[in-house]
């Protein structure tokens, strides 16, 4: 019996540390714009409401306000409407061109939850 246990919690301790490597780290738009360097590469997550969207079939780009900065989301499935409350995890990157335009830094989507208003 003392073996299971011991079993157990050293099974859930493992499981919750890949839980917790697995999950991207929210941060804030004006850390990431202060220093896009430092996230180049990383999975990061941002919260804020969507302020301007444009989309055409299906790819887009939208951009979002956390109340820190602003930053625009790019993606490849379809965009939310102004005013929607966006959670967006995705990979920064700089000088990113999209559609003919160039973008300064960008969070390409990964995965997005939304919230209509």
């Amino acid at each position: 019996m003392h073996l299971v246990k011991r079993f157990g919690s050293a099974f859930l301790l493992l499981a919750g540390m890949l839980l917790l490597t697995a999950c991207p780290s929210q941060t804030t738009i004006s850390k990431i714009n202060a220093d896009p360097g430092r996230y180049r590469n990383k999975e990061v997550a941002i919260v804020g409401n969507v302020t301007d969207s444009y989309g055409v079939l299906g790819n887009g780009a939208y951009e979002i306000d956390d109340g820190t900065g602003r930053l625009w989301v790019v993606t490849r499935r379809g965009v939310p409407s102004r005013g929607a409350r966006v959670g967006a995890k995705g990979h920064v990157y700089n000088g990113f061109q999209f559609g003919g335009r160039t973008f300064g830094t960008v969070l390409e989507e990964t995965a997005r939850s939304s919230k209509q208003r």
